[in-house]
Parts: structure tokens; C-alpha cells; sequence
């Protein structure tokens, strides 16, 4: 983990740059999709779910719930993925649902620049990551 400093044009520069984005959302899917059939199941998405951190407070603490409120609130955000109600989530499912939760990441950041505290591996990380490079060129 690291902090690092970031604003809502942070994110949405990273999600409109195509390329790094969909380069970004091929190899996750790929991580996630462990028996390699080109769909997420509900346990294989279930770590990315989590890694959204709905239950965390401040400073990276994470509050004690209650096992079926998480299982209900994780269930939900699965269906947002699922557009199709298929049962699992195909590539551009995934990418349609990380670009809106991104961008509306971005508009509750807004411009004022933030400190946050994000995982090496996480998109928001390699907004920032992008964003650096763009200033050093």
C-alpha cells in the first residue's frame, strides 16, 4: 500500500484513455477468472468485492459485520456486474461496471485534490501511476 494523491481528473483521465484502461480491465479479468473459461463467477469475483472495501472506516480499519449483511451487499454489487443476469460476468460486463463505479468514484472526489491510502494493484493506483507518467513527459 501506499499513499498517494489523487482528484476525480485523476480517474476520469485514466478511464478515457482506452488503452491503458482496457489493458488495465484484460489482465485483472484475467487474475480473477481462474479456471480461464472467460467468465467471472460469483467466488471468483468475490476477492474483487471485497478489495472495494464497502465496510472499511477511516484509516484503513474494517468495521466487524454481520456475515449475511455482507453476503446480501456483496450478492448486490455481483448483479450490478452481471448486467445480463447470466450468473457470470464476461469481460465487457466488467469493463462496463469498473468504467460507472469509477466514474462516479470520480465525481464524489470531485477537483480538490485528495490523500488516499490504495493497494499496489488497485485501478486507482494506476490512475495515479499514469498520471505521474504524463507529467514526466
Amino acid at each position: 500500500m501506499s499513499v498517494e494523491l489523487l482528484d476525480g481528473s485523476t480517474i476520469i483521465d485514466f478511464v478515457e484513455d482506452e488503452q491503458a484502461f482496457n489493458v488495465f480491465i484484460r489482465d485483472r479479468f484475467a487474475l480473477l477468472d481462474m479456471d480461464c473459461d472467460g467468465l467471472l463467477s460469483y467466488s471468483e469475483m468475490l476477492e474483487e468485492l471485497r478489495a472495494l472495501r464497502v465496510f472499511e472506516t477511516h484509516f484503513g480499519i474494517d468495521l466487524e459485520s454481520d456475515p449475511e449483511e455482507l453476503s446480501r451487499v456483496y450478492g448486490a454489487l455481483f448483479v450490478q456486474f452481471d448486467r445480463d443476469a447470466s450468473g457470470a460476468v464476461d469481460l465487457e460486463e466488467f469493463k462496463a461496471e469498473t468504467k460507472r463505479m469509477m466514474l462516479g468514484m470520480a465525481s464524489g472526489l470531485g477537483f480538490l485534490p485528495v490523500q488516499m491510502v490504495l493497494e499496489e494493484d488497485s485501478l486507482l493506483k494506476k490512475a495515479v501511476e499514469r498520471e505521474m507518467m504524463a507529467k514526466l513527459i
